[in-house]
């Protein structure tokens, strides 16, 4: 199956912030683009620990995101760069950001829907 970002059904949109999402088989996958000076924590807040409950594995095409782990190490994926970010974690973008992410069903829905609910 191939799709253009752009293709993929709006998940949520407010403002600047724009979510792409879909489900193939048991993994999922979500297009964002979000605005510079974007903090995920007020998000966050009502899902486990206050943090993301997926693990993402991506690619970072525009911007960057910084990245907080639980155990408070930070680390920052900038354009160009593939990533792997562990489940309990919270993100900030310094600067306009677009980014894909692919991680399992389950915790993508979880997150998508807790959004859904704080921003829609």
């Amino acid at each position: 199956m191939n799709v253009a970002p752009d293709d993929l059904p709006i998940e949520l949109q407010a403002g600047d912030l724009v979510t792409r999402y879909a489900e193939w088989g048991e993994m999922a996958l979500r297009h964002a683009t979000v605005p510079a000076g974007t903090d995920m924590g007020p998000v966050l807040v009502g899902l486990p620990g206050d943090r993301c409950p997926s693990p993402h594995w991506g690619v970072v095409f525009t911007g960057a995101v910084r990245v907080t782990a639980a155990d408070g190490s930070e680390t920052v994926t900038r354009a160009g760069e593939v990533y792997h970010w562990p489940a309990g974690h919270t993100a900030v973008m310094d600067e306009d950001t677009t980014f894909l992410e692919i991680g399992p069903v389950a915790p993508m829905r979880q997150f998508g829907e807790h959004a859904r609910a704080q921003l829609g």
